[in-house]
């Protein structure tokens, strides 16, 4: 009796353990499907599909926009300072010799007791050497000088594509879409209004944001305001351009999208 105890015992155990691997085996396999992807070590799914492809293209094409227009990223610290800008330049503990100048025309500014210095293309960091160099040759021991841009005057945006008049066009303070377009007085004949593409680089990473100009017009959405190295490009209301691929990828809502 206690045997066929034990059997029957040991039965319902296989039974038991039995159903438990198929419910593991099915919840493997169920997250391999889950939201069309498969579940990274991040917890994100990377999409299966078309997806990718469309990404690839627009990003493709992007590296083509971007590199005809010799457009970089451009931090603070890389910026050069140009023709116009308005720069603050301290000394520690010399107040006398702190003020803000603007850079000339020709790239240069002055200053007390050093007189004229060549501001232009050279950053910052390689400004506030030379201005210390200078003052430690003749007036100050170890001096201490911090140099601030204060107005990017001479930041600049690209207007192309299916435009009037492409060019690079300077912005001295707020500019729109809008402006921008109207520097380069307004749309062609041939121009897709609904494929107004703004690209953006900032921080290493690429973004683009598609508008409807008529919406813009109508008020329907908000004007941006751009800023200095955006690229403004117009595609074609027919014909292959390269824009196709990224308008494709891109939806017409305004919303800057990843593309690198």
């Amino acid at each position: 009796m206690t045997n066929m105890r034990l059997v029957d015992v040991m039965r319902r155990l296989v039974v038991v353990l039995v159903a438990v691997a198929g419910l593991a085996l099915a919840g493997c396999t169920g997250n391999s499907s889950l939201g069309g992807g498969n579940l990274q070590p991040n917890g994100e799914f990377s999409q299966t599909g078309g997806a990718p492809a469309a990404r690839g293209s627009a990003a493709a094409a992007a590296n083509q926009i971007f590199a005809a227009k010799g457009v970089n990223d451009t931090s603070s610290e890389d910026y050069r300072i140009a023709g116009l800008d308005v720069i603050d330049v301290s000394v520690l503990g010399v107040p006398d010799l702190s003020r803000s100048v603007q850079v000339s025309s020709s790239g240069n500014i002055t200053l007390p007791l050093i007189h004229q210095v060549k501001a232009g293309g050279k950053t910052t960091a390689q400004l506030e050497r030379d201005i210390a160099s200078k003052l430690q040759a003749n007036y100050l021991q170890s001096p201490q000088v911090s140099v601030f841009v204060k107005e990017y005057n001479s930041q600049r945006i690209t207007v192309d594509g299916a435009v009037q008049k492409p060019g690079i066009y300077p912005i001295t303070g707020k500019t729109s879409l809008l402006q921008a377009i109207a520097l380069a007085q307004g749309l062609n004949e041939v121009a897709d209004p609904s494929g107004v593409i703004v690209f953006r680089s900032a921080n290493g990473k690429r973004m683009a944001a598609r508008f409807d100009v008529r919406k813009v017009r109508s008020g329907q959405i908000n004007d941006p305001v751009l800023q200095a190295g955006d690229i403004v490009m117009v595609d074609e209301s027919s014909g292959r351009t390269t824009l196709r691929d990224v308008k494709n990828f891109l939806p017409l809502t305004g919303l800057f999208s990843l593309l690198l």
